[in-house]
């Protein structure tokens, strides 16, 4: 497409320089938690830049810093309370990848130094982070570079991998982790790598009852560390700080990124549990990762501002309120038209799987491009959705997250779901007219 150019946002709203506004209704990338153009965090990049933008790690720290890692170890569950500054989500994960393996080469088991993941995954563009992405369309052109990560089927109930005892499959899928350890070796596995609702590569798939206290009574049985990706469901998306807190299971290191600045500033971190740490303090003292803006005190101070006004304006109690309604009327729309396959999502981050029967869930080739179809039409009615296509296998698979900024106010969720409902209903009937949708009744 031919992007038009952006000329400034307010909360929930983007306007572009022609004068046409747009509800985001995507967070950007599922990153803009705190709506656009909010005052102050502007004034807070302003008092820093007066007094300093840039300081490198190795021969500086900064206050901005410093407060920024209690802030998020104070909100992280139990020891989680080291915290690795970088710059963006994949810098994030591939951090975490990275301190697994050097701490199972301190503990003196350097065989260890691989980690396992989950097909219909994404952890990142970085060579690292998208070895450990089972995402098929993003990994193939890079395939012959990449490790091969991925072994595990998702925890994706609406095509469940053991159908035969779905939604009580969560053993299922712990026996199916425990094969493969046994396959691969267990002396050989450094770390679980999981989204704790798959995103950008399913559309917000929400795991079954008990997934991740079986998956870590796994990990804890073969001595592997738990890495919970929450560079997209962190800081309040999913109605609690971090995502894992659903599930009362506490993961040995996690990566945030997107919402931690709100699309502010760039910045991202990778948090780690005491005893890791302890480790490496008793031998190398090194963790050998960084980069130039490690611990930038300008992004820092911003998402610090961020932070502050989470805490201030209630942000993450708004984001389950508001989730329950977004979700309802997303619900609305799967049981009015054919072509929505199942809504799912936790919190404020949903989304919508299409399909072309909705009895017996056949999804569309992607050659047909029904999620960028769809896409196109919210956009043209001045709706932003983000896509989330090719999950299934690479082929086949359409599906959008619905994620407005956690500010979002109930008339503003309104007015999204009616635009949202215009598009799905012009698409609805362009398919069934091309022969495309099968359009019977399932109840």
């Amino acid at each position: 497409m031919e992007y038009p150019e952006i000329s400034w946002g307010k909360g929930v709203y983007l306007y572009d320089k022609e004068g046409n506004r747009y509800i985001d209704g995507a967070s950007g990338a599922i990153t803009a938690n705190i709506g656009h153009g909010v005052d102050e965090i502007a004034e807070a990049m302003y008092e820093q830049a007066k007094k300093v933008s840039f300081v490198y790690r190795s021969q500086f720290t900064s206050e901005p810093a410093e407060k920024l890692a209690e802030r998020l170890a104070e909100h992280a569950p139990g020891d989680l309370d080291w915290i690795f500054f970088v710059n963006s989500g994949s810098e994030a994960t591939e951090t975490a990848l990275k301190v697994a393996i050097q701490y199972w080469q301190e503990k003196g088991r350097p065989s260890k130094k691989r980690v396992i993941s989950r097909w219909m995954s994404y952890h990142g563009i970085t060579m690292g982070a998208l070895s450990m992405s089972g995402h098929s369309i993003r990994r193939s052109r890079f395939s012959s570079l990449l490790e091969q990560y991925p072994e595990l089927s998702p925890p994706y109930c609406y095509r469940c991998a053991f159908t035969q005892n779905c939604p009580n499959c969560a053993d299922d899928y712990a026996r199916e982790f425990e094969t493969a350890i046994q396959r691969l070796g267990p002396e050989t596995i450094a770390a679980f790598v999981f989204e704790p609702v798959i995103g950008a590569a399913g559309g917000a798939v929400v795991p079954p009852d008990g997934y991740f206290e079986k998956m870590k009574k796994v990990c804890d049985k073969y001595d592997i560390l738990m890495i919970a990706d929450e560079v997209m469901t962190g800081i309040g998306r999913t109605g609690k700080m971090f995502a894992m807190e659903h599930w009362n299971v506490q993961p040995d290191i996690v990566a945030l990124g997107k919402g931690m600045s709100a699309g502010y500033a760039p910045m991202a971190a990778t948090i780690v549990s005491d005893r890791i740490i302890q480790t490496i303090e008793s031998g190398s003292r090194v963790i050998l990762s960084g980069h130039t803006f490690s611990a930038n005190p300008q992004s820092a101070a911003t998402c610090l501002a961020v932070m502050d006004y989470i805490e201030n304006n209630h942000v993450v109690q708004n984001a389950k309120l508001q989730g329950s309604i977004l979700m309802k009327g997303l619900k609305y729309l799967e049981q009015t038209y054919p072509l929505v396959g199942e809504a799912r999502g936790l919190g404020m981050l949903c989304g919508l799987e299409l399909v072309a029967d909705q009895h017996t869930k056949e999804p569309f080739p992607l050659n047909l491009e029904v999620t960028n179809r769809l896409i196109q039409k919210c956009y043209e009615k001045g709706l932003i959705v983000y896509t989330a296509a090719g999950g299934i296998n690479g082929h086949s698979g359409d599906a959008i997250i619905v994620a407005p900024p956690l500010t979002v106010k109930t008339e503003e969720l309104q007015e999204l779901l009616t635009i949202l409902e215009e598009a799905i209903a012009e698409l609805s009937h362009e398919l069934s007219n091309e022969g495309f949708l099968q359009t019977r009744s399932i109840s």
